[in-house]
């Protein structure tokens, strides 16, 4: 994709979670699901994989959390979102730092979705700075279908997750309460978020983690100039580096995503489970 996205097919909302407001854009109907931005912000690409998701039946959500929303994303401008994210008092980029307290405002958000657009509960997608949002957010009861997409907190340890110790003790307990599963994504060769990652998620959370891993050789190769300069990996399978090929290992990803959120928001096979 090489232009903004002007977003005139989404709502724009202002919504409140215990005082603090952003905007959050929404299209579609049935059951909710939280679309999480990629950094550096609600991309063209990003929208592309919310109207797949909004096409395959939910009412789509997503929170502009930093950047231009619809802007395609630039290397110089991208470079600036990042600088000030990680040193944003709601985000924490780096180890030591523990769950980002931006995750509580995205919990009362999917509770707040849930009483809204009704059904079993939500469901939601994390992407590269916000991948592991969509675990933490887990914790609100409401959230049923987590999917994973390429974490990469914290940014200076490779085998570390964005959670602190409670959070992590908790999240594992309600997964296995519940039987919940974590669908997850990365690309093998990824620098962002590696396989030490995935194996830490593994680790704490057991057979309720399922990790899938593409070959490097599945990724775009043109993506937008903030993932080809400074990116400088294969990274985004579901959004910059997805190609949009019937059959392609990053399309059956969508695919698989599209499935899994169709299984726990649309049980009794109510609705559409897959993009058009």
């Amino acid at each position: 994709m090489s232009d903004d996205d002007a977003i005139s097919d989404f709502t724009r909302r202002s919504v409140a979670v215990e005082g603090v407001e952003k905007t959050v854009w929404v299209a579609g109907t049935g059951p909710a699901v939280v679309v999480l931005p990629e950094m550096p912000g609600i991309s063209p690409d990003v929208l592309r994989l919310a109207r797949w998701v909004r096409d395959a039946g939910f009412t789509v959500q997503v929170p502009s959390l930093f950047g231009t929303d619809g802007a395609l994303p630039t290397a110089e401008g991208g470079r600036e979102v990042v600088r000030r994210a990680c040193v944003s008092a709601e985000f924490r980029a780096f180890a030591g730092g523990g769950t980002s307290p931006v995750t509580l405002w995205l919990r009362g958000l999917a509770r707040q979705a849930h009483i809204e657009c009704g059904g079993p509960g939500v469901g939601a997608i994390g992407l590269c700075f916000t991948g592991n949002f969509a675990l933490t957010m887990a914790l609100e009861p409401a959230v049923i279908a987590p999917v994973v997409n390429h974490p990469s907190l914290p940014l200076d340890d490779p085998g570390g997750l964005e959670l602190d110790a409670a959070d992590a003790r908790d999240v594992r307990e309600r997964l296995r309460r519940d039987g919940l599963t974590v669908l997850a994504y990365r690309f093998e060769g990824d620098r962002w978020c590696t396989g030490q990652r995935f194996a830490a998620y593994r680790a704490l959370l057991g057979d309720a983690f399922d990790g899938r891993v593409l070959p490097d050789s599945a990724a775009n190769p043109s993506p937008p100039p903030f993932f080809a300069d400074l990116v400088g990996t294969p990274h985004s399978v579901v959004t910059a580096h997805l190609v949009d090929e019937v059959g392609h290992p990053t399309v059956r990803a969508r695919d698989e995503i599209l499935a899994f959120l169709g299984s726990r928001l649309h049980p009794h096979g109510n609705g559409p489970l897959s993009a058009t």
